[in-house]
């Protein structure tokens, strides 16, 4: 059985026809899955928008007050913001700023301290400075995040949490010149 040349006309003008429908039908199948997920309802991906957290309990709000202190350290520390009120559930971050007012480098760790002291158990820090030691060069000042979520499981009694922080400085600061030992007693 031999080909002729019409017979491969026809043929390569098929496959060109059914190429061209595969690839229209490729390009018909985006429009027609996203309808069909609009319908039914699953991997909205075209309202955005109506994305909410669960978790976030707004028929309540809560004030968390912030405080500073420092521990006899050349550091002068605050909040820059004196309070913030919050729904429980709701993730939020403020900021510390602190400066160094000395002339060397100075390490500071911060401890955290709650009012009321059993709100400790409801507050959730997920980013705050006072996980690690801080080392401020002689002069730099620094905004230091808190990022947190009050559990909404606080005690609805509870209205106000007070967070605050003291920064007390650590052995082995830069510049701090090591303590000499305690004296031993010779005997010859």
């Amino acid at each position: 059985m031999r080909t002729t040349a019409p017979d491969n006309r026809k043929m390569l003008l098929k496959l060109a026809v059914i190429a061209l429908g595969m690839f229209g039908f490729g390009f018909a199948l985006v429009p027609f899955y996203e309808k069909i997920c609009q319908v039914a309802g699953i991997n909205n991906l075209l309202q955005p928008d109506t994305v909410t957290n669960t978790q976030v309990d707004l028929s309540r709000s809560v004030i968390i007050e912030f405080d500073a202190n420092t521990h006899d350290m050349p550091w002068r520390f605050r909040p820059l913001e004196a309070s913030v009120t919050v729904h429980p559930g709701e993730l939020k971050t403020i900021s510390y700023e602190v400066v160094n007012t000395r002339d060397r480098p100075v390490s500071g760790q911060a401890i955290p301290s709650y009012g009321p002291q059993h709100a400790a158990q409801y507050f959730r820090k997920m980013e705050c400075f006072c996980f690690n030691k801080q080392t401020l060069a002689a002069g730099e000042r620094r905004q230091m995040p808190v990022t947190f979520v009050v559990d909404p499981a606080l005690p609805a009694d509870v209205g106000t949490i007070t967070l605050s922080y003291t920064f007390f400085e650590v052995e082995g600061s830069a510049g701090t010149p090591p303590r000499a030992p305690a004296s031993q007693g010779r005997t010859s």
